[in-house]
Order: C-alpha cells, then structure tokens, then sequence
C-alpha cells in the first residue's frame, strides 16, 4: 500500500503530530472511570482499566488524576454517570463511519452527531447500517527500525497474532482482541515499542477518495473526533498520500 493512507495509518500519523492535549486527558480520564464502573477498580483484575491507565501514563496524566478516575468508576468518588454509545453513518462517496462515544445525555449527543454529519457532507444513519463492515482486531504498529520483518513476524505470530502487514515505513499487526494483550506484551519484551497499539475496529474493505471526497472525508473526521462526547471514530476510507499532503 506504498503511497496510500488507508484511515487508522492517517489516525496514527494525525495522532502523533497533532494531539491536544487537554482533549486526550478528557477522552482517557472517561475511559478509566468507565473502564471501572464496568469492570472494578483493580487494574490487575480488569485488562480494560490496565490499558486505560498505561494510556494514561504514556500521554503524561498525573497520577492523582488517574487515581480520581478510578475512585469515580468504582464508586468511592461522586462522579457523572456515562453511557457508551455507538452510533453509525456516512460520510462522502458511502465511505462508512462509527462513532464510539460516552456520554451523560443522548439526546444531545445524538442530536450534536446528527448536526456534524449534515453540515459536512454525510448523514447519520440506523443502528446496524455500518457496523457489520468492520471487525473487532487488537492493531499494532511497529516501526520498520525496530525488527527484521522475518523476526518480527515469527514474535507476533508465536504470541498469538493472526496477520502482520508492511504499510510503507511500518508493520502493522492484527490480532484477535483476546491475544491483543499476549502479543503486546510480548514485544515489549523484545525490546519493541509499538507506535501504536489498541483494540479497534478494522474495515473489510476499504473506499478511495480523492480530490473533494478527500478533502470532505478528512474534514468530517477532524470535527467528528474533536467533539466532546467521542472517543474513537472509525471509517473505511483509503486515500493517497498526496491528499494529506
């Protein structure tokens, strides 16, 4: 796929470059509180708050803060309450959109989600249009310096990883989102970073955009992902580097 961007390649490359901040701290301090509230307050015993508080950590969040979270999920702490929804549309061309978010109020969530989609070119669509296009994967990125492809294959796969891709200047790793944690792990102790690593969901297939398509896709993106209630959008759309550019 040299010289394409398929959509969670331009996320991770969008995420390192341009993150804010104080948006990141408020999408994990609800993942953790959540992550909590569904699965207690003990990061040994629940894989989701784990994850949720390594996050944390790597985007520099004080511990005191981390340690609110936790308090508010497990309910030592008085905290809002937050609903997990996931909504799905389209954006330009049929290109198809999921939107993972938690919230205190549906209705305006819904009604915010509905707004961003019309003004910017899609329109946000029934539960069940979109979601059967995507696949629940544990997703990896690892830079091409960091291992031989032959020997980072034989570590990903010996952990339990289903598939490993070359995208250009990294590998991308697939697993099963039960192995995710195994194969992780397990490249670490290799002695590699990943650039990325999550459970997220992967598109079969993916929609090329170019020109106006490209350009409205990727500014829906931005405005979806920048609104409060969000935490994770996906999409299936492809695009050529010379887009972004």
């Amino acid at each position: 796929m040299s010289g394409h961007s398929k959509w969670h390649t331009i996320k991770h490359k969008k995420g390192a470059t341009d993150a804010k901040r104080g948006k990141i701290f408020t999408k994990l301090i609800k993942e953790i509180t959540v992550a909590a509230r569904t699965g207690g307050g003990d990061p040994d015993a629940n894989a989701r708050l784990r994850k949720g508080i390594l996050d944390a950590k790597a985007a520099n969040m004080p511990n005191d803060t981390i340690d609110r979270a936790v308090k508010r999920g497990s309910g030592d702490l008085d905290g809002v309450s937050y609903d997990e929804i996931t909504y799905e549309g389209y954006g330009p061309n049929g290109v198809a959109v999921l939107v993972e978010t938690m919230t205190d109020n549906r209705n305006r969530t819904v009604a915010e989600l509905r707004h961003i989609f019309s003004k910017n070119g899609g329109n946000l669509g029934e539960a069940g249009s979109v979601g059967w296009m995507f696949d629940k994967k544990g997703y990896i990125v690892v830079d091409k310096a960091a291992k031989s492809e032959d020997e980072l294959f034989d570590i990903a796969i010996e952990a339990g990883a289903d598939d490993m891709q070359d995208e250009g200047d990294v590998f991308e790793i697939y697993t099963a989102p039960d192995n995710f944690e195994a194969v992780t792990e397990a490249l670490k102790a290799a002695g590699i970073e990943p650039q990325a690593a999550e459970v997220s969901m992967i598109p079969q297939t993916y929609i090329k955009l170019e020109g106006d398509d490209a350009q409205k896709m990727l500014k829906l993106y931005d405005v979806i992902e920048d609104y409060d209630d969000v935490q994770k959008v996906y999409a299936n759309f492809d695009i050529d580097e010379s887009e972004l550019e």
